[in-house]
């Protein structure tokens, strides 16, 4: 398991390079500054929001900067760098019990636009969950969008689990109803939905995410129901965007981000867990099965900031702050 999360560290880390560079470049002259003022604060500002952190979360930090600075009285710039880590890394915390529905009989809504990888995480979750010795099954309740179910099935025959399906055009619904119905009588732990991402039309997607629910606490009350929103990490602000419009339709419990790898927006996490006060609980990097994992603050902050102050090491951090 060490091994693994050291790989996905520095999988994460090559990916959010180009984020990473960027910031680190402009912290050079930042952090050069002979003295901390307006200007200082103000380029630090401009630093975040290029990192698609936005305007809020970023406001966010540098006035939690100032209070720090203010009651260390700090007076140099350089000082600030081990601070601001600091500041967002605790921003960033995700509490153990985010998990808890991992440990009991759950059904997992996924939701999210097309093309976000909704279905290739619902994959990917599927066969981390099976591999760690639960009873997985998935239901394919997208059934509006064009060759939605195959490409379901395709993971679920790549994850070893079994998929609950109808033909294309049905009611989403009844794929549920009849999803939850095999889940209790096969004694299944994790149920998977992939649901449509149609925001067009807010009214129709918010009935038929309220009617699954329905469903599921009726038919299936013992079971915990968890709502993961995915999000593509390269569309920066958009992708906050669109979790905002979700959250103003359905309850929304965790965020999962995908394609970070490559993507010069890398600071789109901090934004989204920080405006929307949910947690961000798993990111992706890649196409393979291990490329999606529980986020780890400590990591990604370091992922992202690393280079940015030379006497941290980076091992160091990972080795104490992940627990590895």
């Amino acid at each position: 398991m060490a091994e693994e999360k050291k790989g996905f560290f520095k999988r994460l880390k090559e990916g959010l390079s180009k984020t990473r560079n960027s910031i680190v470049d402009s912290f050079s002259s930042v952090f050069g500054a002979s003295h901390i003022d307006d200007d200082f604060y103000e380029e630090l500002e401009e630093t975040f929001i290029m990192a698609d952190m936005g305007y809020e979360t970023t406001e966010k930090v540098i006035e939690n900067l100032k209070e720090r600075v203010k009651e260390a009285r700090i007076k140099e710039p350089a000082a600030c760098k081990e601070l601001i880590i600091n500041i967002i890394r605790d921003q960033m915390m995700v509490d153990e019990s985010a998990y808890d529905f991992e440990k009991k009989k759950s059904v997992i809504l996924v939701i999210g636009v097309n093309g976000v990888g909704k279905t290739t995480t619902i994959g990917k979750l599927a066969a981390q969950y099976k591999k760690s010795g639960k009873k997985v099954l998935i239901a394919a309740a997208d059934t509006f969008r064009a060759a939605a179910i195959d490409q379901l099935k395709t993971w679920a025959d790549r994850a070893g689990v079994e998929m609950i399906s109808h033909n294309e055009g049905a009611d989403p619904a009844a794929v549920v109803y009849d999803a939850v119905s095999a889940a209790k009588a096969r004694n299944t732990d994790i149920l998977l939905i992939d649901t449509a991402g149609r925001l067009h039309n807010k009214k129709n997607l918010m009935d038929e995410l309220a009617k699954m629910r329905r469903i599921i606490s009726r038919d299936y009350p013992d079971a915990n129901v968890e709502s993961l929103i995915v999000l593509d990490g390269t569309t920066g602000q958009n992708a906050l965007e669109q979790a905002r419009q979700f959250s103003n339709v359905t309850e929304i419990d965790g965020i999962v981000i995908t394609k970070l790898d490559g993507t010069a927006k890398g600071g789109i996490a901090i934004a989204i867990q920080a405006e929307l006060n949910v947690p961000v609980k798993f990111i992706g990097i890649g196409e393979k099965i291990d490329d999606l994992q529980r986020f780890d603050p400590s990591a990604y902050v370091e992922a992202l900031f690393s280079g940015f102050d030379e006497d941290r090491s980076e091992i160091d951090i990972l080795m104490d702050e992940a627990d590895l």
